[in-house]
């Protein structure tokens, strides 16, 4: 299904070539508090390592389809709406369980998948190497499995439930709700685009964020994808910023804080139209 879209993806790696995850650095673990919703100030500095060691995460390490994810659950007792979270091509490192503990804050079990059987990249080429050895039929697999999960776990038991990605994993997320119909919303942060109002018919409703400077995914191909949404009559939001690839990634050399702030509290207000 996702067969193109690795062609895409290099393409894809020379816009994030330069853009190298910061690691954290190990040390004692520092909690961040957040009062409700994770604003994006506290979620750069979950990222910005403070003196004293690496921010503590607030889920956990869970096996699913197979697989590795990471779990995160909202405090008090479910059931919890559901969301699939799906890496970017670095694999599931710290940036996507930051990511999950920010969304379970919003009140969603939120469920990292890996679909890289436990590889998380460091550098342009190891990512290349990752999605090149990826099985998109193993991959399908494991989200399946993750989405069956929040359905069924007891302490989630998600009467709705949703997707979001980044990068490689917002092309992911779009093939998602394309092949699951019973998805109540996809969200995808500057992924690979499909523009056949045919296909894209299938979907519920679809939160996009892209950069006017992204060289993988430029202005010109959101155009066709955002005409095919209007087309097809999906409930679609389709939002653009004076940006580069992976600018909602702190931990990225890319991150505009504004425009990834900005692109939050469109999420946090398309969850809440998908929980009703």
């Amino acid at each position: 299904m996702l067969r193109a879209m690795r062609t895409v993806l290099l393409v894809l790696a020379v816009a994030c070539s330069s853009a190298k995850p910061t690691p954290t650095p190990p040390g004692p673990a520092v909690a961040v508090t957040p009062t409700g919703a994770v604003t994006e100030e506290e979620f750069k500095a979950m990222h910005a390592p403070p003196t004293s060691g690496a921010v503590a995460l607030a889920g956990s390490d869970i096996e699913v389809g197979g697989a590795k994810a990471y779990l995160s659950l909202p405090k008090g007792e479910g059931p919890f709406p559901g969301i699939v979270l799906i890496h970017e091509w670095w694999g599931l490192n710290e940036n996507i369980r930051h990511w999950a503990d920010r969304l379970a804050s919003a009140g969603w079990a939120a469920l990292a998948v890996d679909l890289y059987g436990g590889t998380v990249a460091t550098t342009p080429e190891d990512a290349v190497k990752a999605i090149k050895a990826v099985d998109d039929k193993k991959a399908e697999a494991v989200i399946t499995a993750g989405l069956d999960f929040l359905a069924k776990d007891p302490r989630v038991k998600a009467p709705k439930r949703a997707v979001i990605g980044w990068c490689y994993g917002g092309g992911w997320s779009l093939q998602t709700a394309l092949a699951h119909k019973e998805l109540d919303g996809a969200i995808m942060y500057y992924g690979q685009l499909e523009t056949d109002p045919a296909k894209l018919g299938k979907i519920k409703r679809v939160l996009g964020f892209f950069g006017n400077r992204d060289k993988g995914i430029p202005p010109a191909t959101v155009d066709k994808f955002e005409a095919a949404l209007k087309q097809a009559k999906v409930p679609a939001e389709i939002h653009r910023y004076d940006a580069e690839h992976a600018f909602a990634n702190p931990s990225n050399p890319k991150y505009d804080e504004a425009s990834a702030a900005d692109a939050w509290s469109h999420v946090l207000a398309f969850l809440d139209t998908v929980k009703k």
